[in-house]
């Protein structure tokens, strides 16, 4: 039976934790979390079902994975006894920004890093996990990487040159993507819309397009044309996401985001 441990049990974690119980892929029996002085640890034992953890002694206990899924700028803070805690076990760090480099010297005596970025999507199997690793897994380290990241969705091995890019674009890719449909629905309200009708239209619109997206495997550009009649209503309002440097904007708004990565890296 393989154990794998939780030192974290915020809104990453719970996504975690969430998909791999939804998906059935672990038992909660097999989970266990420690978090900070807060009450997001007990609250998410008890929700789900997992141990909760009064120590890193019991925390790490027969063990075979630690997932790190603390705030990042608390891994120079983090307790001195990990590096001998973790002798021998595989470490998985959500840490946004934290590279293996860095990772070393705090677990030193792990037999493997691996560095992923999962999305909260990852809460109902939906997400998607870019990754990489210290040194080539073997198949037992694989099956227990893949095993988790493959609850939380779909996962992608990159070069750790790529990690900053995609914790903006796919990490951060919910929370502006969530912004785009607020705006939307806002719209549509100063447009006459309920707002509760305004709601479930932009929605179902968002997801409804991702799926035929997703079906289609094209260009989104494609099947932006073919919405687009000329001299219709949808150009009108292209071009004016056009005057307003959408695209640009949404570009900024992603190398920003990565820009913070990189400064996280840099504090280590």
């Amino acid at each position: 039976m393989t154990k794998i441990a939780f030192l974290g049990a915020g809104n990453l974690a719970s996504a975690m934790i969430d998909g791999l119980l939804a998906e059935q892929a672990m038992a909660p029996s097999e989970l266990i979390c420690l978090g900070g002085s807060g009450r997001s640890a007990p609250a998410l034992a008890a929700r789900t079902g997992i141990a909760l953890a009064g120590s890193l002694d019991e925390l790490l206990h027969g063990a075979d994975a630690l997932v790190l899924a603390f705030k990042p700028q608390h891994l120079a803070a983090a307790d001195p006894r990990l590096g001998s805690l973790t002798a021998g076990k595989l470490v998985i760090s959500v840490l946004a920004g934290k590279r293996l480099a860095t990772l070393r010297k705090t677990f030193p005596q792990a037999v493997n890093l691996v560095r992923a970025m999962p999305n909260t999507p990852a809460a109902i199997g939906a997400g998607i996990t870019p990754y990489c690793s210290l040194q080539p897994l073997t198949p037992g380290q694989r099956a227990i990487v893949e095993k988790l990241l493959g609850a939380c969705g779909s996962h992608l091995a990159l070069d750790e040159s790529h990690l900053d890019t995609v914790t903006a674009l796919t990490a951060g890719g919910p929370a502006f993507l969530y912004e785009y449909v607020a705006a939307m629905r806002d719209a549509g309200i100063a447009a006459g819309l309920d707002p509760a009708v305004a709601t479930r239209l932009t929605t179902e619109t968002v997801l409804g397009s991702a799926r035929l997206l997703a079906r289609r495997q094209t260009d989104p550009e494609q099947l932006r044309d073919q919405v687009t009649s000329p001299n219709g209503t949808t150009l009108a309002g292209l071009r004016k996401l056009q005057a307003g440097n959408f695209r640009g904007l949404i570009r900024e708004t992603v190398l920003a985001a990565k820009a913070r990565a990189e400064e996280l890296s840099r504090e280590s």
